[in-house]
């Protein structure tokens, strides 16, 4: 049963075909009409070439134009200047336009790229005081100033124990210095004593002796 009915189908389109071939043939495109109303500027000289008349005289050929059609085909071509001139005004007015929004996009494209670069430069520095930094010379920056200060640190844990020490020192002697004043002092004292009690021995003898 699918085959007959591809077989009805295929008879059918070929039917079809051939009417439409057969139609094309016996109606064959027909050519252009020549008008000085219609069509391009040359189908119009050639509808005034074709129009025209000729005639010989001396020897030369004449082609005989009528003034009318003369005078339209000129119309024709002046209409036809003044549009080409009207368009070509418009189509420079449109590149003018052109050229003004691409000059427009590039300064905004500009504009975009500074946007860009400045927040990039943002993104990849750091602040300080409203200055812009490089991270690279924030970080020579700071690390300079953190081995600044522990070098100062440094220098003043060296300087503080020698004067730590100068000072324990200068306490030793002094305490060596009283240690031997106070000595000194009490061999004075006992000396003192020691000629008192031989002077005063001295004087007991003495009046004893009276």
């Amino acid at each position: 049963m699918k085959k007959l009915c591809y077989f009805f189908l295929g008879l059918a389109l070929i039917s079809v075909t051939a009417s439409f071939s057969q139609e094309s043939s016996t109606n064959p495109p027909q050519p252009e009409e020549l008008s000085l109303d219609s069509g391009t500027i040359d189908s119009q000289f050639e509808f005034i070439y074709k129009r025209s008349g000729n005639y010989r005289a001396e020897g030369r050929r004449y082609e005989v134009v009528r003034l009318i059609q003369l005078d339209k085909l000129r119309q024709n071509v002046k209409d036809s200047l003044e549009g080409a001139a009207k368009k070509k005004k418009e189509l420079e007015s449109t590149i003018e336009g052109n050229e003004t929004t691409i000059g427009s996009l590039n300064s905004e494209l500009s504009n975009t790229k500074e946007q860009l670069q400045t927040i990039t430069e943002q993104k990849d520095s750091i602040s300080i005081f409203g200055q812009y930094l490089s991270k690279t010379t924030y970080n020579i920056i700071m690390w300079s100033a953190v081995l600044g200060l522990a070098l100062i640190m440094l220098l003043f844990i060296i300087k503080f124990r020698q004067s730590n020490y100068l000072t324990q020192e200068a306490k030793n002697n002094l305490a060596d210095l009283e240690t031997e004043y106070e000595n000194h002092r009490r061999r004075a004292l006992e000396r003192e004593q020691r000629i008192s009690r031989q002077l005063q021995d001295e004087i007991n003898k003495y009046r004893n002796k009276k």
